[in-house]
C-alpha cells in the first residue's frame, strides 16, 4: 500500500510551482461552479421555461462560449494569458450574480451569452500557461494537474449546489459561483503577480510559425472530431440530469452526488492513469479514440436496464473516457500548434466546445422532447464512433504537413 501510494505521488513530481498555483486558483474558482450542472433544471422549475426553449437557451450560451474562445485565444497571443485568466475570473464572478435576476426568455439568451464571453475567455489562456510552464516535456501532466483542479472542485460544487438548492434556494447557487468566481482571481493576482519581477511571464511572441489552425486540413479534421465528442459529452450537463429526475425520480441533491462520483474518480486516478498510458508509449491520438469509445460506451449502456446502478456504470465509462481522452487531446492540440500560434490554435481547439453548446443542447433537448431517451442515447453512440473512425484518418494528415 505504501508502495503504491508512493506510486501515486511521483505522478505529481517535477511540476512547476506556477501551475500548482493555477491548479489552486482553479479548484476555488470550480468549487463554486454549481449553476451549470442544475441550469437546465433551474430554467425548467423556477422559470418555467419549455423543453425547446431551454434548448434554445443553451444555444445561446454556446455561441457565447464561441466567441469567448475566440476572443481568449486573441487576447492570449496579446496580452498574455495571466490578465487573460484573471479577467475570465472577475467578470464572469459578476455575470453569475446577476444573470439570476433575468425573467423573460429573450433576457435570459442575451444574458447567458455575455455571461458565457466572459466565462470561457479562460480556456485557451488556461491551456497557454499549462504549456509555457512546462519543465521537460510534461505539458500532458500539467493538464492533468489543471483538470484534476477543476475535478475536485466540480465534485464538490455539486454536491453543495444540491444541498442548497434543497435547502435554501435555487438563487443560492448563483451568489456562490459568483463570489467564488472573483475571490479566484483576486487570488491568482496575490500568488502569481510578484512572481512576475523575478520570473517574467512568457513573453508575447510577435513572430508566427506555422500557418493559422484555420488553414491546417489535419487540425481542422481534429476540431470536427472534437465537436463530435463534446457534443456528446455535454449532454452530461443538460439532458441527462434530466433523464435522472424524469425517469429515474431522483432527486437533486442525489444528481449531485452521481455528478461528485465523476470529479472524485478523476481526483484520484486521473494523474496516474496519464503516467500509466504515458508509460505504455500509447500515442496521444491513440488515447484520443479510446476516450471517445468509453463515452460512447457510457450512453449505449444506460439503455441496457432500468436499475439505478446502470447510472453509476454509465457515469464510470464517461469518467474513464474523460480521463484518458480530455488530456491526451489538450496535449495533441498543443504539439500540432506552431510557435506564436498557441493562443489561436487553443483558441479553435477550445471553440469545439463551445460549438458543441450551440448545436448539442439544443439537438439533444429536442431529441428527448420528439423521440424519448433511449432513441437520444442511441444516437449518442452512432455519432461518437463516427468520430472515432474518422480520427483514424488524422496521422496520415500529421505525416504529410510534417506535424
Amino acid at each position: 500500500m505504501k508502495s503504491l501510494f508512493n506510486k501515486y505521488i511521483d505522478t505529481y513530481k517535477g511540476i512547476a510551482r506556477e501551475i500548482w498555483f493555477l491548479s489552486i486558483v482553479t479548484f476555488i474558482n470550480r468549487a463554486g461552479a454549481m449553476v451549470i450542472p442544475f441550469l437546465s433544471l433551474y430554467l425548467i422549475n423556477q422559470k418555467g421555461f419549455t423543453l425547446p426553449q431551454v434548448g434554445w437557451i443553451m444555444t445561446f450560451y454556446g455561441f457565447g462560449s464561441l466567441v469567448g474562445n475566440l476572443i481568449g485565444g486573441k487576447l492570449t497571443d496579446i496580452i498574455g494569458y495571466y490578465k487573460t485568466i484573471v479577467l475570465s475570473l472577475f467578470t464572469g464572478g459578476l455575470g453569475f450574480i446577476g444573470i439570476q435576476f433575468l425573467d423573460t426568455f429573450y433576457s435570459v439568451c442575451f444574458g447567458m451569452f455575455f455571461l458565457m464571453i466572459a466565462v470561457d475567455i479562460y480556456r485557451p489562456a488556461i491551456f497557454v500557461a499549462a504549456d509555457a510552464y512546462s519543465i521537460n516535456n510534461n505539458v500532458t501532466r500539467n493538464i492533468g494537474l489543471i483538470r484534476l483542479a477543476i475535478n475536485l472542485g466540480f465534485s464538490i460544487g455539486p454536491v453543495i449546489g444540491g444541498i442548497l438548492i434543497a435547502r435554501v434556494s435555487y438563487s443560492s447557487i448563483f451568489w456562490v459561483d459568483g463570489i467564488t468566481c472573483i475571490l479566484a482571481s483576486f487570488l491568482l493576482i496575490a500568488l502569481l503577480k510578484p512572481k512576475k519581477k523575478k520570473n517574467e511571464e512568457m513573453p508575447v511572441i510577435q513572430v508566427k510559425e506555422g500557418i493559422s489552425p484555420y488553414r491546417n486540413p489535419a487540425f481542422l479534421l481534429f476540431f470536427l472530431v472534437m465537436i463530435i465528442n463534446a457534443i456528446a459529452f455535454i449532454q452530461y450537463f443538460s439532458t441527462v440530469p434530466i433523464y435522472y429526475k424524469q425517469i429515474h425520480g431522483l432527486s437533486e441533491d442525489t444528481i449531485g452526488s452521481i455528478l461528485f462520483l465523476n470529479g472524485i474518480m478523476i481526483v484520484f486516478l486521473e494523474m496516474p492513469l496519464i503516467a500509466w498510458v504515458e508509460r505504455l508509449g500509447m500515442s496521444k491520438i491513440t488515447a484520443t479514440i479510446l476516450g471517445i469509445v468509453f463515452l460512447a460506451l457510457s450512453f449505449i449502456i444506460l439503455n441496457f436496464s432500468s436499475l439505478f446502478g446502470v447510472l453509476i456504470i454509465g457515469m464510470v465509462l464517461m469518467t474513464i473516457g474523460e480521463m484518458i481522452g480530455s488530456p491526451f487531446s489538450n496535449a495533441l492540440a498543443l504539439k500540432m500548434a506552431p510557435k506564436g500560434r498557441k493562443g489561436s490554435y487553443m483558441g479553435l481547439y477550445s471553440m469545439s466546445f463551445s460549438i458543441s453548446h450551440i448545436i448539442g443542447h439544443n439537438a439533444g433537448m429536442n431529441a428527448i422532447h420528439y423521440f424519448d431517451f433511449d432513441l437520444t442515447w442511441y444516437g449518442m453512440f452512432f455519432i461518437l464512433i463516427v468520430a472515432a473512425i474518422i480520427i483514424m484518418y488524422l496521422p496520415n494528415l500529421m505525416k504529410k504537413q510534417q506535424l
